[in-house]
């Protein structure tokens, strides 16, 4: 009978500290792609929190729930989604990769942008640096950090797969598109929700929200739109918005039109709501919306912009195209009640 030594199959053991010659370590042995995602999680771990809620569901009763959150300044304000503290008490506990544990209380959510921010029982956190979605390009390298089925401080990392994609919302009766969310490959997986989309440096891009299949997830941009939002949730606890009562979207100008405005599309409306602002204004289905306050619109996402708290009850004088004809109304948002 022949015996095979252990050593011929395993190889034989190191010593601590001992390399194969003619190898490369383990430094070296990295490439560019890990070496980024490696320091992106060396520095953003410490700033994402695993965030433990009770949920009330039908029958009254209460579900242990969970999510992430990304720290934001040192005193304690944290972003996470809307729904991860949807129908809560408002309060909660998150944990850090350094063993902290920390309460936390919801100081505004906002559904219609599915943002949140927290406020956490300390002063000493390690916040993250945001950064601008905007600058955000298809194939780019992305890392998404977060606390999926409650594994804490779990790393991914992928490309971002599209840009400008949209995601339905609800605030009670209320629905609203928020555009211009960004689609990765990263992994995500329930408990994701909340947590950080990054940069190759670092930067906080996006807070993960949804995950729409296999290799499809989602994060709300972090650009000028949604900080203002993160802004009046710190402040106010809530986020005001106009409302005008229009479903519409984007359509081309005729190409008479478009040299005349300089400009390529419009706003379409599809849809007035009855006994709204844009119904007593006189706006009606099949109108194009080319401008407010003589700012040219030409997206959804222009619209959007301008129906801030700042709009609520003033006088907006908006240029539309009605049957080929340039025409001018008068119009008043009111305050979008969630």
């Amino acid at each position: 009978m022949s015996y095979t030594a252990i050593d011929a199959i395993l190889g034989p053991q190191q010593q601590p500290g001992s390399a194969p010659e003619n190898l490369p370590s383990d430094d070296e042995a990295l490439d560019a792609y890990s070496r980024a995602v490696t320091s992106v999680a060396q520095r953003l771990s410490p700033s994402v929190g695993s965030l433990r809620v009770s949920r009330r569901v039908r029958g009254g009763r209460l579900l242990d729930g969970g999510g992430s959150s990304v720290v934001i300044t040192p005193d304690g304000f944290m972003l996470t989604s809307a729904h991860v503290v949807a129908r809560t008490d408002g309060s909660g506990r998150a944990s850090f990769v350094d063993g902290r544990e920390v309460d936390f209380e919801v100081v505004g959510a906002d559904a219609l942008s599915d943002l949140a921010v927290l406020r956490a029982d300390a002063r000493d956190l390690v916040p993250a640096e945001l950064g601008d979605a905007e600058r955000l390009r298809v194939g780019q390298l992305v890392v998404a950090i977060g606390n999926p089925h409650g594994f804490d401080g779990s790393v991914t990392a992928g490309v971002v797969s599209a840009l400008g994609r949209s995601l339905p919302t609800r605030s009670g009766a209320i629905m609203r598109v928020v555009d211009n969310v960004i689609q990765t490959d990263a992994a995500l997986n329930p408990g994701n929700s909340g947590g950080a989309l990054a940069d190759g440096r670092g930067r906080v891009v996006g807070i993960n929200t949804a995950v729409a299949g296999v290799g499809l997830g989602l994060a709300v941009p972090i650009n000028g739109a949604t900080r203002r939002i993160v802004a009046a949730l710190m402040t106010e606890g809530r986020f005001r918005r106009a409302y005008l009562g229009i479903a519409g979207g984007p359509r081309p100008l005729p190409p008479r039109l478009a040299r005349e405005l300089r400009q390529e599309s419009g706003v379409e409306i599809v849809q007035v709501v009855e006994d709204s602002p844009a119904e007593v204004a006189g706006l009606r289905a099949e109108d194009l919306i080319v401008s407010m306050d003589d700012t040219p619109i030409t997206t959804v996402d222009q619209l959007h912009r301008r129906m801030i708290s700042d709009a609520i009850g003033r006088t907006i004088r908006v240029g539309i195209i009605r049957s080929g004809r340039r025409l001018d109304l008068e119009l008043v948002p009111a305050e979008l009640e969630g």
